[in-house]
């Protein structure tokens, strides 16, 4: 794609421009299936995405499910299951933190593999006792997919090894380094195996590429999913270091692969990707989850909607400004508000326990427009209720919305 500018200037674009670009990219502004929400829809969001975050948090639902919701609407967590442990489509690596990318990117990752650097608890377990890790590849070559429980009875843990126990160790640096990947999630419990028993032969025959190149891939995906970002913004997408991106990202300009623009009241180079679409308006509602990839970088958050944003599961309670588990609202192309949510599964409660607009957006389209999306949201995890207490500036009027 060649530079783009006008009178010899570079391009210049408005935060609303910016924003509408980045949830364009992000499958904001694609429209909501009608009828039975299917593996095609699944691929869709991925396309888009790139990247699906994995974590453990399970007080509202797991973070993987909650961006297919925000992008579809209610589905079948069962179907999205088969379709990511099952389909041989997704592959399970540390791409941004634990996460889930495409198979057919892989090889991408083979050198993170390949160079991991060994950890203080895998140093300590070669130490201690010597030939454990080999002896747990070795069961999983003779037993097949494992869990961390299936292996011995060691019951010790410890503080400085996260509370694993040493089995739970060798296993995620067996994974970590290519040696076992994972074969499955049952119940969040990942299941280990030989890579060759997992992946089709194609996928581990691949030639993979020498880190630069690699990292180059990596960071033009990034600024696909992105639409326009900073440095910053497509480093941390798949964690790569800024100091390393930077070169790679004024090349792939001065190549005509990304155009830098200027947007207002950005610092620093902003890089637009060629297949970037800066829709007319975004409509529609969604909750999303503290590691969406649209909200998961804070600084980039703040910068395109003016929203501040920190997850505050690890402030103690009396210190929490919003609530444990926040999702930010969006509605209509902007974070207008935020809710605490838990699920109570034994009273079948959709919980809001804090409900808050933001400066400067209207409460009472707010209100509406959440009640109705967290009535999706209660129907999707099988939720009977939903009960508003009385936190949040916005608690009153939305449950006389939601009764």
């Amino acid at each position: 794609m060649a530079l783009i500018r006008k009178n010899g200037s570079m391009r210049r674009l408005t935060i609303s421009q910016a924003r509408r670009i980045a949830l364009h990219a992000q499958g904001f502004a694609d429209a909501v299936p009608k009828g039975r929400i299917d593996a095609r829809h699944f691929r869709r969001v991925v396309r888009r995405t790139g990247v699906v975050q994995l974590d453990s948090v399970n007080v509202l639902a797991r973070a993987h499910y909650m961006p297919f919701f925000s992008r579809l609407g209610p589905y079948r967590q069962d179907a999205l299951d088969r379709w990511l442990w099952r389909s041989g489509e997704m592959f399970e690596y540390w791409a941004h933190a634990a996460s889930l990318v495409p198979t057919r990117h892989r090889p991408l990752f083979v050198h993170r593999m390949r160079t991991a650097a060994q950890w203080n608890s895998v140093e300590r377990l070669h130490a201690e006792q010597p030939g454990f890790i080999e002896a747990v590849m070795e069961e999983v070559r003779k037993r097949g997919p494992v869990t961390s429980s299936d292996l011995g009875t060691s019951e010790r843990r410890t503080d400085p090894w996260w509370g694993w126990k040493p089995e739970k160790h060798a296993l995620e640096w067996l994974f970590f380094n290519g040696s076992l990947t994972a074969a499955d999630r049952v119940n969040f419990a990942k299941t280990y195996d030989l890579p060759e028993r997992v992946h089709a032969p194609e996928i581990l025959a691949a030639e993979a590429p020498q880190e630069d190149t690699a990292r180059k891939m990596l960071l033009l995906l990034s600024a696909r999913s992105h639409g326009i970002g900073t440095v910053h913004d497509l480093a941390d997408y798949y964690r790569i270091r800024a100091r390393d991106a930077r070169p790679v990202l004024d090349q792939a300009v001065r190549d005509g692969v990304l155009e830098e623009v200027e947007v207002d009241s950005w610092e620093g180079p902003v890089y637009l990707h060629p297949s970037a679409v800066t829709p007319r308006s975004v409509v529609g509602a969604s909750l999303l989850s503290p590691f969406d990839p649209l909200v998961w970088y804070r600084d980039r958050t703040e910068r395109l909607f003016g929203f501040h944003y920190r997850i505050e599961i690890y402030v103690p309670a009396p210190q929490r400004q919003y609530g444990y588990y926040v999702l930010p609202f969006l509605l209509d192309g902007d974070l207008v508000g935020r809710v605490d949510l838990k699920a109570d599964r034994k009273r079948n409660v959709l919980m809001v326990r804090g409900s808050f607009a933001d400066d400067g957006h209207d409460p009472t389209k707010i209100a509406p427009a959440l009640a109705a999306e967290l009535r999706s949201m209660a129907e999707w995890l099988e939720l009977v209720d939903i009960e508003v207490e009385k936190l949040g500036n916005l608690a009153s009027l939305l449950r006389k919305h939601v009764q």
